[in-house]
């Protein structure tokens, strides 16, 4: 197949149980797109085909930045559906973890921007269920005011993707087991957005350490998990320079729903001040660690953590305020008050 309607199929970057997703062409707006096909094994499905159906629609109506957007919908001559989105570039957040965990201050930029964009989701009353590294894409921003060369976490793979007031009323078990929440695993139909809060805390352990919080191969070991058993520490990886990072985790992959964090902005924020300690603590770790480490370099990875500057910036501004107020009043006291 090399093109659907007006769209040149290029390559395959994507297959799952479902559908196959591929990078194509738009000649008419001159653009790339990504080309979502259901697969022909499942074409015959009536319940599939509906599934496949409704996450385009939900896809297409939510209004943010945040998630992919779809923009066209059609079949193929034999009948299978097939919709376009846009084509975001730059890899996954599964492709950054394929050269092991990031260095902390990295991982909590990524882990705050992630929450962020699961807040602009569950804004929409949209519940997404298996957010998952593979499922998070990365967008360039190049010369945008978060200071070029950045890159933002767009949600893609609604699939699983439900309004808010539905998802309470689902009894199937779904999702990716390693980063599941455990009232996912039970198909119990008792879940909200927390499920998604705990799936960001788990992505964010994984960034940290290079592996999600808890080993879970099946739904069988996410039922089974010790619910008063916390992830294990990240002092031994961070020096022992964790602050609240151990307490702000486990409370995100809490057991219990309850126990959770309720908002995924709230989640973000403390991700980003945590960011913001470790990286004023960061010249005095490196002159410890010189002392027990060789001449290797470090392992970087290429994509830098989003909007990370345009925060710091953000600090610097605020911080200045009082001394330009300051310096503005003795400045007219000098000129006009003598």
């Amino acid at each position: 197949m090399d093109a659907i309607g007006r769209y040149r199929l290029q390559d395959k970057i994507g297959a799952g149980a479902f559908a196959t997703v591929w990078r194509g062409y738009d000649d008419d707006l001159d653009v790339d797109v990504a080309v979502k096909i259901l697969a022909d094994n499942w074409a015959s499905r009536a319940d599939v085909r509906e599934r496949f159906l409704s996450e385009a629609r939900l896809m297409r109506r939510i209004a943010s930045d945040r998630v992919v957007r779809v923009f066209d919908l059609g079949k193929l001559p034999d009948g299978r559906p097939y919709f376009v989105m846009d084509y975001v570039g730059g890899g996954t957040l599964g492709d950054v973890l394929q050269h092991g965990p990031l260095d902390a201050v990295d991982a909590l930029w990524w882990g705050a921007d992630l929450a962020r964009a699961v807040a602009a989701l569950h804004s929409e009353g949209v519940v997404h269920r298996d957010v998952t590294p593979a499922n998070l894409l990365l967008r360039p921003n190049q010369g945008d005011e978060s200071g070029g060369g950045t890159h933002r976490i767009v949600l893609a793979d609604l699939g699983l993707a439900k309004r808010a007031a539905e998802a309470s009323g689902l009894t199937q078990a779904v999702g990716t087991p390693s980063y599941m929440a455990p009232e996912q695993g039970r198909g119990d139909g008792g879940f909200d957005e927390r499920a998604d809060i705990y799936a960001v805390g788990a992505v964010t352990y994984a960034l940290l350490t290079g592996h999600p919080p808890y080993s879970a191969g099946s739904i069988g070991d996410v039922l089974n998990r010790d619910p008063d058993l916390p992830p294990p520490s990240l002092r031994p990886m961070l020096h022992g320079a964790v602050g609240q990072l151990d307490d702000i985790l486990t409370r995100a992959l809490a057991y219990r729903v309850p126990d959770r964090w309720e908002r995924a902005d709230t989640l973000a924020e403390r991700f980003e001040a945590e960011a913001y300690r470790l990286e004023q603590e960061a010249p005095l770790r490196a002159e410890e660690r010189t002392s027990i480490t060789d001449d290797t370099p470090p392992t970087t990875v290429a994509t830098d953590p989003p909007v990370r500057r345009r925060r710091r910036n953000r600090a610097w501004f605020l911080l200045s305020l009082p001394v330009v107020f300051v310096a503005a009043s003795v400045g007219g006291w000098f000129l006009f008050g003598r």
